[in-house]
């Protein structure tokens, strides 16, 4: 048999073993024809639009059991820890296992990448955090580090009591992240999520005000295993297709998490970090959320702004840096809010149909219905 015959071979193996087998590259919203909000996106349309932001996945597809993994969002390539970053962190439902919360709500800053994974694999994946930290070269005396984890539960295709993601899993994700595209869909941490009853994933976005207002980036990356009643376009595409919240029973369309990274590189303080991650989770509303009971819904937002990085140590008792008004803040909400509408979108757009434990099997959203409730009128 001749090497391309072998290879030919191989690959309809790994199809036919493939979760997904048999679905064809999904669009992105945008490249679907569904354009959301009024401003720009920035040149990839992703969360790494903004300088110096990279992002990492490693999935864990193995048998009929395991779909899950992890993704890590890297503020800048350098030492973290000693060039920590002005953050914050918004709660709109905290039904959820973010670790690190209490520190970044005391001081302001990151100090670590932000790992996300699933809920039972926060431990873990704190552990690598602060093994990755103290391994950097300059960290040789450091003796307290604040890891960010945050989480969703996957354990309806996932066996999440198996616990399979490693510090290896952790640490290989870190080292893979990168500027440009950002791969999306059952993806990382999304592998094994469910939003609004169809296949989740990891979705992302961005919107680059005009040049007069700053020509600031912000950019938006999810991990959506929410519900509710999903709409886009205003369009209450969930009811149009028959799943949503409370269709039948108080049924599982309202529960599960979805965590918000918001990056920026506009020079912004903590304080109006917050305001920031506080609009970016409008984004779930706009989509249909609505932050039920059992839903962990957080953002955290930074600055990748040079010159707000915070040294760990200097010599000046002083920070002396320039942030914005609080009056120049509006544009910027706008943007958080429509990234992150655009970047759930995403999410569901790219993420392929799922089968996983015991059988489960959660679809796909049928794009093609889609198509159809977009190019006629709908009547209720």
């Amino acid at each position: 048999m001749r090497t391309s015959h072998y290879f030919l071979v191989f690959t309809l193996i790994i199809l036919l073993i493939s979760p997904s087998f048999g679905e064809p590259t999904r669009p992105r919203a945008r490249e679907f024809g569904i354009k959301t909000g009024i401003l720009p996106p920035g040149p990839l349309n992703a969360i790494t639009d903004v300088p110096g932001v990279k992002v990492g996945h490693v999935t864990l597809i193995k048998g009929k059991n395991i779909r899950t993994g992890v993704t890590a969002i890297c503020p800048h390539g350098g030492n973290l820890y000693q060039e920590k970053v002005p953050a914050a962190i918004y709660v709109a439902n905290g039904y959820g296992k973010l670790t690190g919360i209490s520190q970044v709500e005391e001081l302001g800053n990151i100090e670590t990448p932000i790992i996300l994974t699933n809920t039972l694999s926060v431990p873990v994946a704190a552990e690598a955090l602060i093994e990755y930290t103290l391994s950097l070269p300059g960290n040789e005396k450091v003796a307290s580090v604040n890891p960010i984890v945050g989480e969703t539960n996957d354990g309806w295709l996932n066996d999440i009591r198996g616990r399979h993601v490693t510090k290896k899993h952790v640490l290989e994700a870190i080292k893979k992240a990168h500027s440009g595209p950002v791969e999306e869909g059952a993806v990382g941490a999304g592998t094994g999520t469910i939003c609004f009853g169809f296949k989740g994933g990891i979705g992302t976005a961005s919107r680059k005000l005009p040049d007069s207002l700053g020509g600031y980036i912000v950019g938006v990356l999810v991990q959506t295993n929410h519900g509710g009643v999903l709409q886009i376009n205003g369009v209450p595409v969930g009811i149009y297709l028959g799943k949503y919240f409370m269709k039948n029973s108080l049924s599982s369309e309202s529960t599960g998490s979805c965590m918000v990274v918001v990056a920026t590189n506009a020079p912004l303080s903590s304080r109006n970090l917050k305001r920031l991650a506080k609009r970016a989770l409008l984004g779930i509303a706009r989509t249909g959320g609505f932050y039920s009971n059992g839903s962990g819904d957080y953002a955290i937002a930074f600055s990748t702004a040079p010159e707000l990085r915070i040294p760990h140590r200097s010599k000046s008792p002083f920070l002396h840096k320039k942030v914005l008004r609080n009056s120049r803040m509006s544009p910027l909400f706008l943007a958080a809010a429509e990234a992150c509408e655009e970047a759930i979108l995403n999410s569901l757009f790219k993420a392929t149909s799922m089968s996983g434990r015991n059988g489960h099997k959660v679809e796909a959203l049928p794009l093609e219905k889609i198509k159809k409730f977009f190019s006629q009128d709908i009547k209720k």
